[in-house]
């Protein structure tokens, strides 16, 4: 369905309100992680784009999550990314955003993009970011679940709760977590 009509608000208002569902562990998302990142190194220009990581819970194995595979794209400007590589992908059919990285209306602001499959179903959620935010920090995480299972264990149960509790809410759900990510993020830090 073409959405160019739509404001970035608008968008975001929709988006924010699609169903929460989490299901077991897919072994096939570090494959479509591998899939869609030499796709993004087909497509984009080789200058504005650094590495490119799998994170958030498809990235743990035996982590439920919702199937959607969190990529983090290191990008030199996101002011650029905004211009040069939001176009490339808008034209394939991800719908972008140009996000807060706090949720409120204030800088730093960085490109964001849903990716669908024929039914609307999302399949990946692309962050473009430059090298010093802090969404870097998500690896760290990622590790640490990946090191610690007990840990991935109450993470999981803390999700599951978050999405009976917040079904329709993705920013409730997303807030609900955040005190747990930061908890382990320092810890790491501080090891």
């Amino acid at each position: 369905m073409d959405r160019n009509w739509e404001s970035n608000a608008e968008k975001v208002a929709r988006v924010v309100k699609e169903k929460i569902s989490l299901v077991p562990y897919d072994p096939m998302w570090p494959l479509r992680f591998e899939a869609e990142k030499r796709h993004l190194r087909a497509c984009l220009p080789a200058g504005p784009v650094g590495r490119i990581e799998h994170f958030g819970s498809t990235a743990v194995p035996g982590l439920l999550a919702k199937p959607i595979v969190d990529i983090l794209v290191e990008v030199n400007s996101a002011v650029e990314s905004k211009t040069r590589i939001a176009p490339i992908l808008e034209a394939q059919n991800y719908e972008y955003f140009w996000r807060p990285t706090f949720g409120d209306s204030t800088p730093p602001f960085y490109a964001w993009f849903i990716k669908r499959d024929t039914t609307g179903a999302r399949t990946h959620h692309i962050h473009m970011v430059e090298p010093d935010f802090d969404h870097w920090d998500g690896l760290l995480f990622r590790d640490y679940l990946i090191e610690h299972p007990d840990v991935a264990n109450q993470y999981a149960a803390l999700k599951q709760e978050l999405a009976s509790r917040y079904p329709n809410d993705r920013e409730a759900y997303t807030a609900g977590k955040g005190d747990f990510v930061r908890q382990i993020i320092c810890l790491v830090k501080n090891e």
